[in-house]
């Protein structure tokens, strides 16, 4: 099962890149490092840690 590699940021809609810096809780919520540090690093959909997103390269 892949990862969904969403491509913007769920809290402040800022566009973001497949191989930049995201973050994810275990439900694949993603938001950009300014509000996951803004959020605690919490997501505010489930409650869940937000974690580096891995990096993936360029097809």
């Amino acid at each position: 099962m892949a990862l969904e590699m969403r491509e913007s940021c769920e809290r402040c809609a800022v566009s973001l890149t497949g191989d930049g810096a995201a973050s994810i809780c275990s439900y694949e919520c993603t938001f950009c490092p300014d509000c996951t540090r803004a959020m605690a690093g919490a997501c505010p959909n489930c409650g869940g840690e937000l974690v580096d997103r891995p990096g993936r390269k360029a097809a």
